[in-house]
């Protein structure tokens, strides 16, 4: 059986990490999104609302799994047996930062793979930073977003006393 890690933050999960999943669904027996515990980055969801609202979004897909982790991802990749990374690239300056990954992880365990598939063109300008930051303003996301999503993001906002 061939499993594939779909690694990522998820902050929040995005129709385009939902197109890619269900396409890396169809090349893999197994896949695994492994939600990443810490980024260097600045969370507005912490680990287990990324966790869950991933869970709700990927539900109906009987071979994709969700997963918090840390750590190395090729570390993570290798404990669970993953054979694959699999990763989306939308532009030309995902490319270089995938492109200087995967050779990383290349170098640290040889035997893992990383797949890049191209995002569908209807999310190729989608970002989870974008989106966060149209939610804030009280913009459109409703199609960008599974329902559940848009909701949350409405009700952090507006815990935060933004109006969106």
């Amino acid at each position: 059986m061939t499993i594939a890690l779909y690694p990522g933050s998820f902050d929040p999960v995005t129709n385009g990490h939902i197109d890619i999943a269900a396409r890396a669904a169809t090349l893999f027996e197994k896949v695994i999104i492994g939600v990443y515990d810490l980024p260097a980055k600045r969370l507005l969801f912490d680990r287990d609302e990324r966790a869950g609202m991933m869970r709700e979004a990927v539900a109906k897909f009987p071979n994709i799994e969700v997963r918090l982790y840390s750590g190395l991802t090729v570390d993570y990749a290798r404990k669970i047996g993953a054979r694959v990374i699999v990763r989306g690239l939308r532009a030309n300056s995902d490319f270089e930062a995938e492109f200087a990954m995967a050779l990383m992880n290349k170098k640290n365990e040889p035997d893992i793979e990383t797949v890049c598939l191209m995002t569908s063109n209807e999310y190729v300008f989608l970002s989870s930073s974008l989106l966060k930051e149209v939610a804030a303003l009280g913009g459109e996301i409703r199609n960008l977003v599974p329902p559940h999503v848009a909701e949350a993001l409405r009700r952090k906002y507006e815990a935060q006393g933004v109006k969106s």
